[in-house]
């Protein structure tokens, strides 16, 4: 990818008593949080850029170079996408290696499931925070130069999942900013519920927001705390947040992880041989850089690393933890060990469970790749029935795609997923899925199955019915677009076109969850939120606002949904989607 390269210099700012932090000329006096150090207009932002922000060195001149024209200008949306959940992002932090940035980038390789829209990396070195994010695969972001860009010992990284549009750049992390005693820099997996409370706020006291995310807003509280040391500040920040939050930050001489009191969004710590730490949302990163799994960093819980060590304080009295549950359905890898629990064997045991309440006669046991694979298997092997691979997944579709004059019917599923005849012709198929969402992909998997000759086709869906829309960070449709709040499973299954339908019992789910059941959110399947979004939220603020530094959030009327306050099992609810970063 061609990438456009900036650097920018803060004003240079003169020591303070405390060795840990930098001040202004006159610390006495609130200098609002800073992203750059002047207003620049919207041609700035390229579609891949690197920030250097020195708070030692002289001012250097702005250097611009061309922006690069993006190259996923045109995506194809309803058919042409995955009708899943997408986890709305993934963090990486490393304290104490010398190849800190190298690292962060293949952790980023490791959680690329979480996020293929974006992925940033902010390095520290000689107290300069160095920063490069781009839009596209880590791969395609980062290259042997752009690496060499990001020396240090310590690193944070980003991969992000959004929608597509001019906006996107300057939303990708992590985030670096300038405030009176220092440079500091976040990555955030989650959502916030009160975001547009606390920048309505902040702008009223004159904070200038340059992105649509709702991360900006924490380097906002974080600027304008009343408290001294970094971590009180921290502190203070995040008591005034509601919702999900795993977030990683950097400074020149410090990473802190803090998770937010539910424990929403995993995220977990390692230490490789030579003693680096090592922070990530799932265990898989830390595999691929040789890094062994010692804890999650506990709701409510800030873990602070520097050179006198670790360092771990109670954020704030946290209540019962409401971990999501998807992220063992669908979004973790099958290898990464989450909340404690095998990812693995609980998507296997899922599909025991299938097997075991919702029975059929088959010939052979197929899944949905590459989510459906596992409980596949479990459901396969509880059933005493062959497990075979039926659907083969194209994994070279790119992002944009030509289709012929000509229509071709569910043109974007046969792309990603070819039927294999010899295994289906005359068989009685029992087909594994992880969830259904809108329904759409699915009846079009029946279609194909049918297609290939297919006798039967029995869905099995490795999850409760999805009634509700999630606010803590995963992106989700609203709840008039999921299929399973507006129809019954009878009905479900006449729409999708299958010989029989079956869901996995939430009573069986949290029976096998066991005494850690209580542990988990299922708000998506009854409804009941743990933190209520009480405030009118927007869906995917990117594609609404153009830039920051234009309009206000009242301009952009069409984006804002009204959230349901009166939510419960019984009646379905109307929840609508809410756009996290």
């Amino acid at each position: 990818m061609a990438a456009a390269t900036t650097t920018l210099t803060l004003p240079s700012l003169s020591s303070s008593s405390s060795s840990s932090f930098l001040s202004p000329p006159n610390p006495s006096v609130q200098t609002p949080l800073s992203l750059s150090s002047k207003t620049l207009p919207k041609s700035y932002f390229p579609y891949s850029h690197s920030h250097s922000f020195s708070l030692s060195n002289p001012p250097k001149p702005l250097l611009l170079a061309a922006a690069a024209k993006s190259p996923i200008s045109e995506f194809f949306s309803g058919d042409y996408l995955d009708d899943k959940p997408r986890e709305e992002c993934g963090v990486v932090g490393i304290y104490g290696d010398p190849e800190a940035s190298r690292l962060c980038y293949l952790a980023l390789h490791a959680l690329q499931h979480r996020g293929q829209e974006g992925a940033g990396i902010v390095s520290v070195n000689e107290n300069v925070l160095q920063s490069v994010t781009g839009v596209g695969l880590v791969s395609e972001v980062f290259s042997e130069a752009k690496l060499d860009q990001l020396p240090g010992d310590s690193a944070i990284g980003h991969v992000r999942y959004s929608t597509a549009g001019s906006s996107m750049l300057k939303n990708v992390q992590p985030f670096v900013a300038g405030y009176r005693f220092g440079s500091v820099g976040v990555a955030h997996n989650g959502n916030l519920v009160n975001y547009r409370s606390l920048r309505a706020k902040l702008e009223d006291t004159g904070s200038i927001f340059n992105t649509s995310s709702d991360t900006e807003v924490v380097l906002h509280l974080i600027a304008i705390s009343k408290h001294r040391p970094f971590l009180l500040r921290i502190v203070d920040a995040c008591e005034q947040l509601e919702g999900a939050y795993s977030m990683v930050f950097i400074t020149e001489d410090k990473l802190v992880a803090v998770r937010d009191p539910f424990g929403f969004r995993p995220l977990v710590m390692g230490r490789r041989s030579n003693g680096a730490v090592v922070f990530a949302s799932e265990t898989c990163a830390l595999d691929l850089i040789e890094a062994t799994y010692e804890r999650e960093v506990f709701p409510g819980e800030v873990v602070v690393v520097d050179k006198n060590g670790i360092q771990s304080l109670c954020l704030m009295a946290h209540p019962q933890p409401k971990s999501c549950i998807f992220e063992h359905i669908y979004f973790a890898l099958p290898n990464s060990v989450v909340y404690g629990r095998s990812v693995y064997e609980s998507r296997r045991i899922f599909g025991e469970i299938l097997a075991t309440e919702a029975p059929v006669d088959c010939d052979v046991v197929i899944a949905v790749p590459d989510s459906g694979v596992v409980a596949a298997l479990g459901y396969a092997a509880k059933a005493g029935v062959a497990f075979q691979q039926g659907l083969i997944r194209s994994h070279y579709v790119g992002r944009t795609f030509i289709e012929p004059s000509q229509k071709i019917r569910d043109f974007g599923v046969k792309l990603k997923l070819s039927p294999v005849r010899a295994v289906l012709e005359g068989k009685r198929v029992v087909v594994v899925d992880d969830s259904i969402v809108r329904g759409t992909t699915s009846s079009k998997i029946v279609r194909l199955l049918k297609e290939a000759g297919a006798k039967e086709v029995h869905m099995r869906i490795a999850c409760p019915p999805i009634i509700g829309s999630c606010y803590y960070g995963v992106d989700t449709p609203s709840s008039e677009e999921l299929i399973s709040n507006r129809m019954s499973v009878e009905e479900i299954r006449e729409f999708i076109g299958s010989d029989s339908l079956a869901f996995l019992p939430f009573d069986s789910l949290k029976k096998l969850l066991g005494s850690e059941s209580p542990n988990y959110c299922y708000a998506c399947f009854s409804g009941n939120y743990p933190v209520e979004p009480r405030e009118i939220k927007v869906k995917r603020v990117g594609d609404f606002v153009d830039d920051g530094l234009n309009g206000s959030l009242e301009s952009i009327d069409g984006g804002w949904v009204q959230a349901n306050r009166n939510q419960n099992l019984d009646n379905h609810p109307t929840v609508e989607k809410v756009g996290g970063i």
